[in-house]
């Protein structure tokens, strides 16, 4: 009998994207990793340009699209992918093109291979390629990395890239208390805290300017630090 595919739900938060998304679901539904088989689930979070419109006119992209009624922030937009997904594991993706879909696989290898339950893809182990970009935003993820290894004795080296796959049982997503950019750390912080076998592998990045819609900002990393103190402490 033929061993049964993995799930991994790829969810995709959405918001005024029209200039990318057709790209990056096309890259999403091209990959093809043996074992694997994907769920996509796009979450637009109340887009005032052409993005559902797109959506809809390109229904065979995606799984499911769950339209917010009102914009509520990306952390809202997780939670209600979260509560459709129904895969073994849980895979973050943008829908901008900072991170490329070619890297599932490698993503995916440490699971195959090693029963993995969290894999972090880092823009710092020596990717074939990462854009330069802004010191202060690196320092500040190094900062949040630090404090995240130092409180829960791991050896993430870029805790703060969207690439995030996790077994999906370790997260449920109806208990998260945030809904900000502090909400990716509460999701580590839970996954970590239930995971015996986690890794990190390279992925290259090619990052936004603020000028084409990179959103986070120094002020950030305030909450983000207070959210690992908590979770570290609450557990």
């Amino acid at each position: 009998m033929a061993k049964k595919k993995l799930t991994i739900s790829v969810i995709m938060p959405s918001y005024n994207e029209q200039a990318t998304i057709i790209e990056i679901l096309t890259r999403v539904r091209a990959q093809k990793v043996a074992a694997c088989k994907f769920e996509v689930i796009v979450v637009d979070d109340g887009s005032s340009d052409k993005t559902v419109e797109l959506l809809e006119q390109n229904p065979e992209l995606y799984d499911q699209l769950i339209k917010m009624p009102q914009n509520g922030g990306k952390g809202a937009a997780v939670k209600a992918g979260l509560k459709s997904a129904t895969g073994d594991y849980i895979l973050f993706q943008d829908a901008d093109l900072e991170y490329d879909p070619a890297e599932y696989a490698n993503l995916l290898t440490p699971v195959l291979k090693f029963n993995a339950d969290i894999v972090m893809g880092s823009r710092f182990l020596a990717p074939k390629y990462t854009r330069v970009a802004y010191f202060w935003n690196k320092v500040g993820n190094r900062f949040i990395t630090f404090v995240f290894n130092i409180l829960n004795n791991t050896t993430f080296t870029d805790i703060y890239s969207c690439y995030l796959l996790y077994r999906r049982s370790l997260v449920h997503g109806e208990s998260l208390t945030t809904v900000g950019w502090e909400q990716h750390a509460e999701i580590l912080s839970r996954a970590v805290a239930g995971a015996g076998n986690m890794y990190d592998v390279p992925i290259s990045y090619h990052g936004r300017t603020v000028e084409e819609g990179k959103k986070i900002r120094a002020h950030h990393v305030i909450a983000v630090i207070k959210t690992i103190i908590v979770q570290r402490f609450s557990k």
